[in-house]
């Protein structure tokens, strides 16, 4: 019986070191994959053709993405900066979702290369999802959830700190407090909205990019959150696509207008109407894509 009991007891112990040693492991795995490495230390990733734009939050070229003999995406360039809002627009399969899936990990480009953060999508994919909100067209939310409950699962994904506290800010900040206690699909389209943003700016992101965030909104709700993207876009990088030109006017300082998979336009918007003079920028719109 001695004998039995000092071997279990080894088990036991011989266990616990190698759940030490994994622990270690992973720590060390985790801090290297978070943690920036100083310019003087060698690796052995490959220098970016981009390296001098690090500073940079979205560094664009020649971008690419083709379906057999169709390009999607044909050879794009562009850069977004921190501090500006940069209006992505284009009309119904020009290629603007298609970009967007790729700049945030969800689609692999067929050739070319971006930069989020310093970060390249060709390798450090799961780094940029740190780095990134995404709100698509069509959010996907677990609508059997409550909003919290939700908002708590999608924190708990970014292994955020304090992240009771971080809900009860992001859930006032979205204008949803009174509803906060609701099943997701009890609430209204504009409401299921706002959960959508929510759950893309709770991990306080670099970079935001956001596929029609008024879509379903009323005037009331669409001021709202008007002025909560224009807060984001203060020291932030905001890409956002919509239809409606007013709201281009309204949010963006600068610009994109893709066409068949081709950047047609690319400046601010006062230096496009300036060249377009007399013209209204859905004027110009329909003039580039037609």
């Amino acid at each position: 019986m001695k004998v039995k009991a000092s071997s279990r007891k080894q088990k036991v112990q011989s266990l616990k070191l190698k759940a030490k040693s994994l622990k270690q492991v992973f720590s060390y795995h985790l801090i290297n994959k978070t943690t920036k490495q100083p310019n003087n230390q060698a690796t052995n990733q490959p220098t970016s053709i981009f390296s001098i734009f690090d500073g940079m939050s979205i560094q664009v070229n020649q971008l690419t993405k083709q379906y057999g003999a169709q390009k999607a995406v044909d050879q794009i360039s562009f850069e977004a900066k921190p501090g500006q809002i940069l209006g992505f627009l284009g009309p119904n399969g020009a290629g603007k979702s298609t970009t967007m899936k790729m700049l945030t990990g969800y689609l692999a480009p067929t050739s070319g290369e971006a930069l989020i953060c310093g970060k390249s999508i060709l390798g450090d994919n799961l780094e940029i999802k740190r780095q990134i909100g995404y709100l698509p067209e069509n959010t996907p939310l677990y609508t059997d959830m409550y909003i919290r409950e939700f908002l708590m699962f999608v924190g708990e994904t970014y292994q955020l700190p304090n992240l009771k506290q971080r809900v009860a800010e992001v859930i006032q900040l979205v204008g949803l407090t009174i509803e906060q206690h609701k099943k997701i699909n009890m609430l209204s389209k504009g409401y299921k909205q706002r959960v959508g943003l929510a759950q893309a700016i709770i991990h306080q992101p670099q970079v935001l990019i956001l596929d029609e965030p008024t879509s379903g909104l009323d005037p009331n709700q669409l001021g709202d959150i008007r002025t909560l993207i224009k807060q984001l876009g203060r020291d932030r990088t905001v890409i956002l696509s919509t239809h409606i030109m007013q709201e281009v006017e309204a949010l963006c300082d600068q610009v994109i207008i893709i066409n068949k998979g081709k950047i047609v336009a690319n400046a601010a918007i006062s230096d496009l109407k300036s060249e377009y003079q007399g013209h209204t920028l859905e004027e110009i719109f329909r003039k580039l894509t037609n």
